[in-house]
């Protein structure tokens, strides 16, 4: 790359003042009552229904839409509820088009599946909306449970065994319940502060405690709170982000991408954000579309996502993808970052090698790519940190907890789900159903 002469362009404010009130609404705007009885008419309701199978909380899908059909939405958001605790926020970030939309009747046969997660919310929102709790807490056990983490595996852990009866105390590190959910989507696909909305929605059922700024490790230890508890789940996802492993990674305008997407979360004016004018993001899965997205909204000119393997292998659903083309981000495949272009502390551009598929694996060509960048977002995945749980008997694998289908780990008073653990697949409808699955096996072992 030739001697760069010009100076980052990273500037708040890039769109008038008054684009920022609605800047992330209507993105994905609501079904209306009418088209959601439409919608629900349009389901065969199987009897064999794929599309249960598909769905990793196992959702009754084709009786919570008949019961939209037939005009009882908050019974629809019972049966929903019942096996997803999170069924409102897993309706606006649940890749629907790549599990049970994927395999509807109606995709198979016409290219047009039922809009399941759309009915999803209609009927979750109208729910919470009402400001009904439909379930009941159980009868005191006198037993009390440790969680560590109040994201999508320890929210939905905490309500089930609170729905038991148990006592239930969750350890939360930040400021706000919700993990992921509230710090790492994409603003425009949780508006109107639902998170906590949902988050306030699961502690209606009463016997959950949450402790912010209680991270594990500092005043929070794993054998303080097998002292404490009679059982504990860990469910605090990944605390650290995958780094490039090039120098000048620390340079300014180099940032993660979940931190970033944390700050639009959590901001109160959006147009003190800093944006760059050419943006590069790193990765291939939600992460690297949400950010490229929202950095798009926000003002950015130019916003290219780098991938180092072809469209087929990236994580993010192909919906995702396509939004964010529309709204003009470009999307580059086999390549990956070489050499970071830094300039008196901050990043002028970005070295992407051309890669392959060879016989050993992936392989670069040989070939460069230089782009201008004032900001470059790393996506490339979070990791565990194994840190606080030293000392303690876990089975390790590459910094994940190995735990059972049923959130068992090597440890007998410990159970585990969702990022954090070696199964994890970062979805959060995944981490809901291990955190549900945990609970009930904990309440089947405490009480015999």
């Amino acid at each position: 790359m030739p001697e760069v002469s010009r100076k980052p362009d990273v500037a708040p404010a890039r769109l008038p003042e008054d684009a920022y009130s609605d800047l992330f609404s209507g993105v994905y705007p609501p079904l209306t009552s009418h088209e959601a009885r439409v919608e629900a008419d349009r389901c065969y309701f199987c009897h064999d229904a794929p599309c249960v199978t598909a769905c990793p909380t196992d959702i009754d899908i084709p009786l919570f839409i008949r019961e939209i059909s037939t005009g009882n939405p908050s019974g629809s958001a019972k049966t929903i509820l019942s096996q997803n605790i999170l069924g409102g926020m897993c309706a606006r970030v649940c890749p629907t088009e790549t599990l049970c939309e994927e395999v509807c009747v109606r995709e198979v046969a016409e290219g047009q599946p039922v809009q399941i997660g759309e009915l999803q919310r209609f009927a979750t929102d109208h729910l919470m909306a009402a400001g009904e709790h439909p379930f009941e807490r159980g009868a005191p056990t006198g037993k009390s449970i440790g969680v560590v983490g109040a994201g999508p595996a320890g929210l939905a852990a905490a309500h089930r065994l609170a729905m038991k009866g148990h006592d239930v105390v969750v350890y939360e590190a930040k400021a706000k319940s919700g993990g992921l959910n509230e710090y790492g989507i994409a603003a425009y696909k949780a508006m109107d502060d639902f998170a906590q909305a949902e988050v306030d929605f699961i502690l209606k059922i009463g016997g959950i405690e949450i402790r912010h700024g209680a991270a594990l490790g500092d005043a929070v230890t794993v054998d303080g709170l097998l002292e404490a508890h009679d059982a504990v789940f860990l469910g605090m996802g990944l605390p650290d982000v995958n780094g490039l492993g090039l120098e000048g990674e620390d340079a300014c305008g180099c940032m993660d991408a979940v931190d970033y997407i944390a700050q639009i979360r959590q901001s109160d004016d959006l147009s003190k954000l800093s944006v760059g004018r050419n943006v590069v993001v790193i990765g291939g899965g939600m992460t690297a579309i949400d950010i490229a997205a929202q950095i798009k909204l926000l003002g950015a000119e130019n916003v290219t996502i780098a991938y180092r393997r072809g469209a087929e292998n990236m994580n993010a659903s192909a919906y995702e993808q396509e939004h964010a083309k529309k709204l003009g981000v470009v999307i580059r495949h086999w390549l990956q970052p070489a050499k970071l272009h830094v300039k008196d502390g901050a990043v002028m551009g970005i070295g992407l090698a051309y890669t392959r598929a060879g016989a050993s694996g992936l392989e670069t060509t040989g070939e460069m790519l230089h782009l201008d960048a004032d900001q470059v977002f790393k996506a490339i995945g979070q990791v565990g940190d194994a840190g606080p749980l030293s000392g303690v008997s876990l089975e390790m694998a590459k910094g994940r907890i190995v735990a059972t289908e049923v959130g068992r780990t090597s440890h007998p008073k410990i159970w585990a789900g969702g990022d954090c653990t070696a199964s994890g697949d970062d979805l959060t409808v995944t981490a809901v159903a291990e955190g549900r699955d945990a609970a009930e096996d904990i309440h089947a072992s405490l009480m015999g």
